[in-house]
C-alpha cells in the first residue's frame, strides 16, 4: 500500500471523533431546549386538570400541589349541578359539527372554481373574497345580529351556524392545494368523459385529504371555542353553547368563585379539541406544509 495514500485516512480517522461529539453536543442541547419548551407548554394544562380533580378545600393549599390526593370528580359533578351541561356540551358539538361540514363543503367548491375553472374576472373576485380576511370579527357581530333578527333565528341553531359556513380562509387553504395539484389528473378525466362535478369530487378532494383535515381542525376549533357572536345570538339554554354558559355562569348573578369548577369547565372545553388534533395530526402538518407555501 501506499504510504501516501494512507495519511489522509489517519487524519479523517482523527478529526471524525471530534465531529461526531460535536453533533452529539448540538443534538442534546436542542433535545434539552425541545424538551423544556414541553414541559412550558403542558404544565398550564396539567395544572388545569390537576386543579379540577382537586376538591375546593384544597385549591388554595401551600405549598401547592401538582397531583392531587385525594383525587374526587366533585368538580365536575358540582358543574353539572349549576348548568345542564349534557345540553351544552351536546348543543356545542352539534354547531361544531355541522359548521365544520358546511364549511369544508363550501370552501372545498368554491376553492376548485378558483383554482382549476376557467371564467372572467376569476382573479379579481378571488382578491375581493382574500380581502374579507382582513376585516375584524367583532366589526361583523353588530350588522350579522342584525340580519339574524330580522330573519327571525335568535336562539336557533341557524344563529350559530350559517354565519360561520362561509370562510375566506378555508377556501384560501384548499385553493392553495388545488393549485399544487397536476392537471395530468383533470386531463386524463375529461378524456373519459367526466364532467366538473365528478373530477372535483371524486379526484380532487381524495388527493386533496390532508389540506381538508387541516381545516376540519381549524374549524371544528375555531366554532367549539367561539363565544361573542353566539353570546349575542343564542341565551337560551336550549341552544347555548358550553364556552357561553361556562361565561355567563362566571359573570352572572351566580357568580362562580370555586376554581375547581371553573378548571372543570375548561378541561371539558379543551378535550374535543385535542382529540380532533390527534386523530388528524399527521394529516394537519402535511396540509399545513402543502397547503400554505405555493403562492
Amino acid at each position: 500500500m501506499n504510504p501516501s495514500k494512507a495519511l489522509p485516512i489517519t487524519a479523517d480517522a482523527n478529526v471524525k471523533p471530534k465531529s461526531v461529539a460535536r453533533i452529539s453536543l448540538r443534538r442534546g442541547l436542542l433535545y434539552a431546549v425541545m424538551v423544556g419548551l414541553v414541559l412550558l407548554m403542558v404544565t398550564p394544562f396539567a395544572w388545569m386538570l390537576s386543579t379540577s380533580l382537586k376538591a375546593q378545600q384544597y385549591i388554595l393549599e401551600t405549598p401547592p400541589r401538582l397531583f392531587p390526593s385525594p383525587i374526587t370528580l366533585e368538580s365536575y359533578t358540582g358543574l353539572a349541578e349549576r348548568i345542564d351541561l349534557a345540553r351544552v356540551v351536546f348543543n356545542s358539538a352539534f354547531v361544531a359539527a355541522a359548521t365544520t361540514v358546511g364549511q369544508i363543503i363550501i370552501s372545498a367548491m368554491a376553492a376548485y372554481a378558483f383554482a382549476r375553472l376557467q371564467w372572467r374576472g376569476r382573479n379579481i373576485v378571488f382578491m375581493l373574497y382574500l380581502a374579507t380576511m382582513m376585516v375584524p370579527s367583532v366589526v361583523m357581530v353588530i350588522p350579522q345580529f342584525i340580519l339574524i333578527r330580522q330573519l327571525g333565528w335568535v336562539n336557533t341553531y341557524a344563529a350559530l351556524i350559517v354565519p360561520s359556513l362561509f370562510n375566506a380562509f378555508g377556501t384560501f387553504l384548499l385553493r392553495q392545494s388545488f393549485l399544487g395539484l397536476p392537471k395530468d389528473f383533470e386531463e386524463a378525466a375529461f378524456v373519459d368523459g367526466a364532467n366538473p362535478f365528478t373530477i372535483f369530487w371524486r379526484i380532487m378532494l381524495p388527493l386533496n385529504l390532508p389540506a381538508i383535515a387541516t381545516l376540519v381542525v381549524l374549524s371544528f376549533m375555531g366554532s367549539w371555542n367561539s363565544y361573542l357572536f353566539p353570546l349575542f345570538v343564542a341565551r337560551k339554554e336550549e341552544v347555548i353553547t358550553l364556552p357561553v354558559a361556562l361565561g355567563v355562569l362566571q359573570a352572572g348573578p351566580r357568580a362562580l368563585t370555586e376554581w375547581n369548577l371553573v378548571m372543570a369547565g375548561a378541561v371539558i372545553t379543551v378535550l374535543p379539541i385535542l382529540i380532533v388534533y390527534l386523530f388528524a395530526q399527521k394529516w394537519f402538518i402535511q396540509g399545513i406544509v402543502s397547503s400554505g407555501i405555493k403562492g
